[in-house]
């Protein structure tokens, strides 16, 4: 697995690709792919990195590992591509969207506008084998998802990450809290939402009310 990235990713990650755990990750994805059908398609696994570049950073939204059906993973965590279906998660996550700011439910499940304005949506997964969830965890993306994590709360200032049910939250240990604001709720899914979890958590507005806090735009959502 070559991993090429943006310059600003390249800069910050270049470290954690020269590691023994990074070595025995790339094997096992290449591996993987080349015997299974796994998602998202080999080009897409860093998309969410290629479309949001480090110094751009100003909302971190976290998954856990790709959708592993047909066609619905992109490398954007809860994203799905145009004229693919919303998987539950995602309607959860519009109705609350709508709710919140007042916006329309959207046609489309592709949250590329998002990335666009600086939303890194990172899972800390980044690999799937179809139709296993989780597949692909505890084979080394896990520390570097941490290390991603780890790179934004030092070196930028002012982050929202949202962090969304407990394995998400689980995360968040590597977040400095007195530099950022870390907005923590169950997950969208449907089994915790409907324990009332997760709608009426107003993430989004309080996101862009401690972003222009500190001097930053608000994401158009």
């Amino acid at each position: 697995m070559k991993v090429r990235l943006i310059k600003s990713w390249q800069e910050q990650l270049a470290d954690e690709f020269a590691k023994p755990y990074f070595e025995v990750l790339a094997k096992f994805v290449r591996d993987e792919y080349q015997e299974f059908s796994c998602y998202p398609p080999g080009k897409d696994i860093f998309t969410a990195f290629d479309l949001c570049p480090f110094d751009k950073v100003r909302v971190v939204i976290l998954g856990q590992d790709p959708y592993h059906g047909p066609g619905q993973a992109h490398g954007l965590c809860f994203s799905v591509p145009d004229g693919i279906t919303h998987p539950p998660s995602l309607i959860n996550i519009l109705k609350e969207l709508q709710q919140d700011m007042g916006k329309p439910y959207p046609q489309s499940g592709a949250l590329t506008p998002w990335v666009q304005q600086g939303v890194l949506l990172l899972n800390a997964t980044l690999t799937v084998r179809a139709g296993q969830a989780g597949s692909h965890q505890k084979k080394g993306w896990e520390p570097f998802t941490d290390a991603v994590i780890d790179k934004l709360s030092t070196h930028a200032k002012g982050l929202v990450f949202m962090l969304w049910g407990n394995y998400a939250k689980q995360k968040g240990k590597h977040i400095d809290r007195n530099k950022h604001l870390v907005l923590e709720a169950g997950h969208p899914s449907p089994l915790s939402a409907n324990r009332g979890l997760w709608f009426g958590n107003k993430h989004f507005s309080k996101a862009n009310t401690y972003l222009v806090e500190q001097g930053k735009t608000a994401i158009d959502w």
